[in-house]
C-alpha cells in the first residue's frame, strides 16, 4: 500500500478543518500518514522548542529519541538548513542518530507556520532502503503547507 497524496490532502483537510492547535494537527497528521503507507515504519514530529533543539512530538511507531539538537542527525539537518532531507541509506549519513536499529532510510521535512516560523520537523523512517523519493518529498511538503501554513 502506497500513499495517495491527493486523497490524503482531502482527508486531512476534512479532519483538521477549523483546528489551530499545533499538537492536535501533528497528532492527526502522524496517525493518518503512518497508516496510509506500508513503507512508513515510524512517522512523527519533532517540535522546535528553542535553543536549536527539537523535542519529540506526536508520533506513531516505536519509541523515538526524546531530544535532538539541530547539530545532529537527519532531523537536526532539516531543522538547521530548512531543507528536505531525503536519505536512502541512513548508515551513510554522517552523524545519523539511530533511534531505532531497524531504520534503513528516512525522509525529514521542516514544518513552517504561515509566518515562516519553524515549528519542527516531520520525520518518516522506513525499514526498507531507499524507500522515499522526490514524489514523497513534494507530496509531504504540500500536505505540511496546507495543514500548518494556512
Amino acid at each position: 500500500m502506497r500513499i495517495d497524496y491527493a486523497e490524503m490532502a482531502a482527508r486531512l483537510a476534512a479532519l483538521t478543518e477549523g483546528e489551530t492547535d499545533i499538537v492536535a494537527l501533528m497528532a492527526t497528521m502522524a496517525c493518518e500518514l503512518h497508516h496510509a503507507d506500508d513503507r512508513f515504519d515510524w512517522t512523527g514530529f519533532y517540535r522546535h522548542v528553542g535553543n536549536e533543539t527539537l523535542k519529540i512530538g506526536p508520533y506513531q511507531g516505536g519509541h523515538g529519541c526524546l531530544t535532538i539538537p539541530f547539530s545532529r542527525g537527519v532531523c537536526g539537518a532539516a531543522a538547521r538548513t530548512g531543507q528536505v532531507q531525503l536519505v536512502p541509506d541512513v548508515d551513510a549519513f554522517p552523524g545519523h542518530i539511530a533511534c531505532a536499529a531497524t531504520t534503513r532510510s528516512e525522509i525529514v521535512l521542516p514544518v513552517w507556520n504561515a509566518r515562516g516560523d519553524l515549528l519542527g520537523v516531520l520525520d518518516i523512517d522506513s525499514n526498507r532502503p531507499a524507500a522515499f523519493d522526490q514524489d514523497d518529498a513534494t507530496g509531504l511538503a504540500a500536505l505540511l503547507a496546507r495543514t500548518f501554513a494556512r
